[in-house]
């Protein structure tokens, strides 16, 4: 065995006896750390990956809660399906807002991103009759056949099997052609086009999939929270996403697991700091991104992007 499958066979056996050992408010905080963790993934799909730099993150997360919360309490059906309601508007419109940033690039794509994360908090505040606006919004419990999730140890065994799921469709797309046509976008487009790649299309698919993640983690998030407001799902959320993935390595889903249960554990611990947190943040993104900005695991997971065939390129 590897490295990387005794230190998952040990994060089995832990999250296994976990519940049987630990307080309600741990199983919260892990429970919140896997969410953390989805987030983290889907971030690594579009920059990790990709290289696009967007600052969107937040908003799908949001779309993803809202649309689960609002689902589960007009209709009840089993919890999946208003996940996968979540996770499917977030990639519709992960789609869209890839279609359109195709023409820029770096600080451009950055600064678009930020602008339509920002118009969506704005509409979470603002659409009253449906979010609750500034007043929040309180949400039915989920359910599956009848069964519902009144508490956190009632979540935790489906947003684990949830996350490891996430987990591992992270890391088969990375084993994929399809991940090596997306890496060899972030390397450049132009030998991407060279090789036959349809650039354009695995820069908006990233987005989509990118957006479908923090959609799913939004509705993983309503297993075993009740109520939800939209200042926690403004910029300082997408700097947290964004620390984790830069911290624990571009590139790297080791590292952006690792970088969601660091940062989780630290936002938990800061959450009494709320009006330094982005501080904290900022200056620590800044540090990594300044000496040593391939992250924590990058220099030993991070490939370089192999050759493609064109007969093999995505269309």
């Amino acid at each position: 065995m590897t490295r990387d499958h005794w230190a998952l066979a040990a994060a089995a056996l832990v999250l296994l006896v976990l519940p049987f050992t630990v307080s309600g408010y741990v199983l919260y905080v892990v429970n919140l750390l896997m969410v953390f963790v989805v987030l983290a993934l889907g971030m690594h799909v579009v920059i990790g990956e990709t290289g696009q730099f967007a600052l969107a993150h937040a908003a799908f997360f949001g779309i993803g809660i809202y649309t689960a919360g609002l689902i589960n309490t007009a209709w009840h059906p089993p919890f999946i399906v208003s996940i996968l309601a979540g996770g499917l508007l977030s990639a519709v419109l992960g789609y869209l807002i890839g279609y359109l940033a195709l023409r820029m690039r770096d600080i451009y794509l950055a600064l678009a991103t930020f602008a339509f994360g920002e118009a969506m908090q704005w509409v979470f505040l603002s659409w009253e009759k449906v979010t609750g606006g500034s007043n929040g919004m309180r949400m039915d419990p989920a359910e599956l056949f009848g069964y519902k999730l009144t508490n956190d140890l009632q979540a935790y065994p489906f947003v684990i099997v949830l996350a490891a799921l996430m987990l591992w469709l992270t890391v088969a797309l990375a084993r994929s052609q399809y991940g090596s046509s997306l890496r060899a976008v972030r390397e450049s487009d132009v030998a991407a086009m060279a090789m036959g790649i349809n650039v354009k299309a695995m820069k908006q698919s990233a987005f989509a999939i990118s957006a479908a993640f923090a959609g799913i983690a939004g509705g993983m998030y309503t297993l075993f929270t009740s109520f939800i407001h939209p200042e926690s799902l403004g910029f300082q959320t997408t700097i947290l996403v964004l620390t984790m993935v830069v911290v624990g390595g571009m590139g790297s889903v080791r590292g952006a697991v690792a970088g969601a249960i660091a940062f989780g554990l630290i936002s938990e611990l800061l959450r009494q700091l709320m009006s330094v947190q982005e501080i904290i943040y900022g200056l620590i993104l800044m540090g990594f991104m300044m000496f040593k900005p391939k992250g924590l695991f990058a220099d030993r997971n991070r490939r370089a992007a192999r050759p493609v065939e064109p007969q093999e390129a995505q269309a």
